[in-house]
């Protein structure tokens, strides 16, 4: 593909800024995140030992992704990484049954899926 760089850019760009806003916009309000996730998860069967760390993790996890992703720097483990990210925000949602964020969620996964599909399909897949 001729112009590869630049087709990857601006299909990169929608969930590196979704990503990175998810993380930024949680990063000031910390403890007040993290206080809400508790909250909302203390139905959950995931123990709270859990859910605590992953609070505090889950912002700087999305920000760094999105950056990574908008700067495409290794690009496929970046990717991989936020597919992970995506499957333990599913069954953290699965199991509080919030069904309406793991369409939020899935919909993240399949746009991840196709960035890496076609980076591998495309892409200078020895770059990474």
């Amino acid at each position: 593909m001729k112009d590869f760089k630049t087709v990857f850019f601006f299909l990169r760009l929608p969930v590196a800024v979704s990503l990175l806003g998810h993380g930024l916009v949680r990063l000031p309000k910390l403890q007040a995140f993290s206080e809400w996730m508790l909250k909302t998860m203390e139905k959950s069967a995931i123990p709270e030992a859990l859910i605590l760390p992953f609070s505090y993790f889950l912002p700087v996890a999305e920000a760094v992704t999105g950056l990574l992703l908008l700067i495409n720097y290794k690009t496929k483990y970046t990717l991989y990484a936020g597919l992970a990210l995506m499957s333990i925000l599913i069954l953290g949602s699965s199991s509080i049954e919030n069904w309406s964020a793991i369409e939020s969620q899935l919909l993240h996964s399949f746009y991840l899926f196709g960035l890496l599909w076609f980076h591998e399909k495309f892409g200078l897949r020895n770059k990474d």
